[in-house]
């Protein structure tokens, strides 16, 4: 049976056992030793199931979102500090600028939630009922259907944005790093939905023609110039502080849209003066942060695209620099944390915008892309399945050992029995070798069928009835001399 028939976007929904679990995150766990990569590959194979626990743009206010940003440098420790007290046996972050997500693998799926729930809690000093309200969580199918949408774009703000792909393949790639928490069943997971989001975006046209959130921002900011500025966008000064990939995004944007001149304004040269060399035909000026203010009074559009987890524009700062003169002036955020303060607009003259407003300037984008968004989905049902089929076929590890030992067992037992008469024919040790080998090559042939067809990905269904059918078969829930396992022995 296809697990992923459903054609959902993966959204919050807080139900009552959800409810529960975050309720009970408060609770104060004993800190254990965390588990080494070797002991988290053996716990693959014992009923981990994976999870998802987050917040996104799509459920989350951005207040609540930049508290709980984590920079990528510091995903592994966030994710060593989850797994540290042993509820979760597999954890890895994925943090941007319109998401917070910890996948994680847990044979207790209650005490796993509380877990999280009770980390990002502190973490972020969010009381727990404001978390509850923003967060969402995933089990099973669920958390899996989810990554795959993730990698393959659907879930994000715009549909088909291959940004995301490249955060979730470092998520991956971190997750395996020595210091990493994912161990057997989150990095094949991660490692899956990559190859699913690849094979979206050269299988379908959905990002073609797709925008970013730079577009965005700049498709937002020349739809509202006339409105905010009284005056055209192809009239307007523009400015950018930061320097980083996003700035390089927008420039690429409007460079598109015949953009001739920005300033850019950065604590040092060096990224800056790299963009200069990639826009050629963009005078681009290059300002230090002790410029800011400067720029800031001389310019229409203010983008802003930095690491600060502090405001570097807001109502306060504006009125200190005498840049309170009801000059019209539009600010547009594109960073979580935030760099501008929402109390700018309060100022005369001042519209300020963050990533939460350019909801409306991509409903359209997702519009258009419904044909490749249902193509993109059996993609990414079959990457799901995959996963799933390969997940299902580690139960069949003990089941596997049991015959192996069982049959062992037999072996060396008919063995012990002749041994009276191989040890008469005066066999010499090297015969006794290969007497040894023989016995353990046909066992190994006998069992060779029925363990291949235990580890084939099959269906749920099928693989528990093959389970079943092998364990009658060959008695495994019976011991050596043939009493149920279960069962008391009799009293002598």
């Amino acid at each position: 049976m296809n697990a992923f028939n459903v054609h959902p976007s993966v959204k919050a929904v807080q139900t009552s056992s959800s409810t529960q679990m975050v309720a009970t995150g408060a609770i104060n766990v004993e800190q254990k030793p965390k588990r080494t990569r070797e002991e988290r590959l053996e716990a693959a194979s014992k009923g981990l199931q994976v999870h998802c626990v987050g917040l996104s743009i799509h459920h989350a206010e951005v207040e609540v979102r930049e508290k709980l940003a984590v920079p990528e440098s510091e995903w592994n420790a966030a994710s060593s500090d989850i797994c540290s007290t042993g509820e979760v046996a597999e954890a890895a972050v994925l943090s941007t600028c319109n998401r917070f997500e910890v996948y994680f693998a847990a044979s207790d799926p209650r005490q796993a939630m509380a877990r999280v729930t009770n980390y990002l809690s502190k973490r972020g000093n969010i009381p727990v009922s404001v978390l509850r309200k923003n967060l969402f969580m995933l089990s099973g199918d669920d958390a899996v259907w989810h990554i795959m949408r993730v990698a393959g774009g659907l879930d994000s703000l715009v549909v088909g944005e291959g940004q995301i792909l490249s955060q979730v393949r470092q998520c991956h790639l971190h997750s395996i790093e020595e210091d990493g928490s994912g161990g057997k069943v989150l990095s094949r997971l991660l490692n899956n939905a990559v190859a699913a989001g690849k094979r979206v975006r050269s299988e379908t046209a959905i990002s073609k023609g797709s925008v970013s959130i730079s577009s965005a921002a700049v498709e937002l900011s020349e739809f509202m110039a006339q409105q905010d500025l009284q005056l055209p966008f192809s009239e307007a000064r523009l400015a950018v502080v930061g320097a980083g990939k996003m700035t390089r995004l927008l420039i690429t944007h409007l460079a598109s849209r015949g953009l001739e001149r920005i300033t850019i304004v950065n604590r040092s040269m060096g990224r800056p003066k790299e963009l200069q060399e990639q826009f050629p035909d963009v005078d681009i000026e290059i300002k230090l942060m002790d410029d800011l203010w400067d720029v800031v009074g001389r310019s229409d559009i203010v983008y802003t695209a930095t690491s600060s987890v502090d405001y570097v524009i807001d109502k306060g700062l504006i009125e200190e620099n005498g840049l309170a003169n009801g000059k019209p002036l539009m600010l547009v955020d594109i960073s979580v944390p935030r760099n501008v303060g929402t109390d700018s607009s309060e100022l005369t003259g001042v519209v300020a915008y963050n990533v939460d407003d350019l909801k409306a300037v991509v409903a359209k984008n997702t519009a258009m892309r419904q044909k490749e968004m249902i193509e993109a989905e059996g993609l990414l049902r079959e990457e799901a399945n995959a996963f799933v089929g390969w997940r299902e076929s580690l139960s069949a590890i003990p089941t596997i050992n049991q015959l192996q030992e069982r049959a062992n067992a037999f072996r060396q037992e008919e063995l012990k029995k002749c041994e009276r008469k191989l040890s008469s024919a005066n066999l010499s040790d090297k015969e006794m070798e290969a007497v040894e080998r023989l016995s353990r090559g046909i066992v190994n042939k006998l069992l060779h069928g029925p363990m291949a067809h235990l580890r084939k990905t099959e269906s749920v269904e099928g693989k528990q009835a093959t389970l079943k059918e092998l364990s009658a078969m060959f008695r495994l829930d019976e011991d050596a001399n043939g009493r149920g396992r279960n069962k008391r022995s009799r009293r002598k």
